[in-house]
């Protein structure tokens, strides 16, 4: 079964640094590329999911390229904030992005109104992870199952909150999908990304959250949180105790997420196929390759880590998306609810 049947089955930049990078010509060919540093911009804070999985590779591709790929974290609005200045940057290739499902295909139905669009403002560069969506909850939370979990989410709902990166990151597109199954309306807890979240989760502050695996595995295995189940179709080699939701009794619930590079629209394809050529030489490093593993993630194969492949992804992805989100936010009927 490929990367993506068994992922997604069934279901620091100013902006005037920004302004005076846009200023900078294009390099004439791509035997001129880089020339200097290449910053990818996080659009979250350090330490979740996305931030780790770009860091991870780009310091691989530093030493592809010849120049240093610099990690720079920009938090805020659920990270379409930095997704919106990324997309008005210079389209040189030294300014890029490391996005995932919600900052490139859950925006467009969750703010309708937003100044950017993943089709229309970016180049995909090339698909760097899949990362498997786990249920989540402080250590102490009564349910010991995710039989209970849904029982006491649904009958507590008014009393219990739930963390996440802001409107339209994976973990609240995640959530929001699993409350409209459940018919339950909690508390919302934002934060600046995943890693500050997981860490009120960590420190009891918050009830739970779902959250990609990259973010989850050392806390899951350290006692730190609970984990009810894995959103996809089969076990993680890296959490081989943790049930999937079909297992667990809710097959209905399946929650996909990645993580992907892309540059400002109008990059040429020359530094394109540079960056991408990098990008794949990465994932296929075995220091990369068991590092990611190791923290859950689903590294595609070849063929899937192509511009082609991750615009293809992103299409289907805002299709998938924009009717479940839609229904999601505006109604509280359960969907396919095994408990009661």
């Amino acid at each position: 079964m490929n990367f993506i049947a068994r992922l997604l089955s069934v279901g620091t930049l100013s902006l005037s640094c920004l302004t005076s990078v846009a200023a900078m010509t294009v390099p004439a060919r791509a035997s001129d590329y880089p020339s200097r540093q290449v910053t990818v911009i996080v659009p979250f804070a350090a330490g979740g999911p996305t931030d780790t999985v770009a860091r991870i590779v780009t310091a691989q591709m530093s030493k592809s390229l010849g120049q240093n790929v610099a990690v720079d974290n920009r938090a805020g609005a659920g990270g379409t904030l930095a997704t919106s200045l990324a997309s008005r940057a210079a389209a040189d290739g030294y300014t890029l992005i490391a996005g995932h499902m919600g900052t490139h295909a859950a925006v467009v139905s969750l703010y309708p109104t937003l100044n950017y669009h993943p089709k229309r403002d970016f180049e995909p560069v090339s698909l760097l992870a899949g990362t498997p969506i786990v249920i989540l909850a402080r250590k102490d939370f009564p349910p010991k199952n995710l039989e209970e979990f849904a029982v006491y989410i649904r009958a507590n709902t008014e009393r219990l909150n739930v963390a996440h990166a802001g409107i339209g990151s994976v973990s609240y597109v995640s959530c929001l999908v699993l409350h409209r199954q459940l018919g339950a309306r909690p508390t919302g807890v934002p934060f600046s990304g995943t890693g500050p979240a997981m860490a009120a989760l960590v420190a009891g502050e918050v009830d739970y959250m779902c959250d990609q695996i990259v973010n989850a595995v050392p806390h899951i295995k350290s006692g730190a949180i609970k984990a009810y189940a894995i959103a996809m179709p089969e076990r993680s080699p890296s959490l081989p105790d943790v049930p999937t939701t079909a297992e667990a009794g809710m097959p209905s619930f399946q929650a996909r997420a990645w993580v992907a590079m892309f540059a400002p629209k109008g990059t040429p394809p020359s530094l394109i196929a540079v960056l991408n050529a990098a990008a794949s030489r990465a994932l296929d490093d075995d220091n990369v390759r068991s590092t990611l593993q190791a923290l859950g993630a689903v590294i595609p194969p070849p063929e899937q880590r192509t511009p082609g492949a991750l615009a293809d992804l992103v299409d289907a992805e805002i299709d998938r998306l924009s009717p479940v989100l839609w229904q999601a936010a505006n109604s509280t009927a359960h969907i396919d609810s095994p408990w009661k």
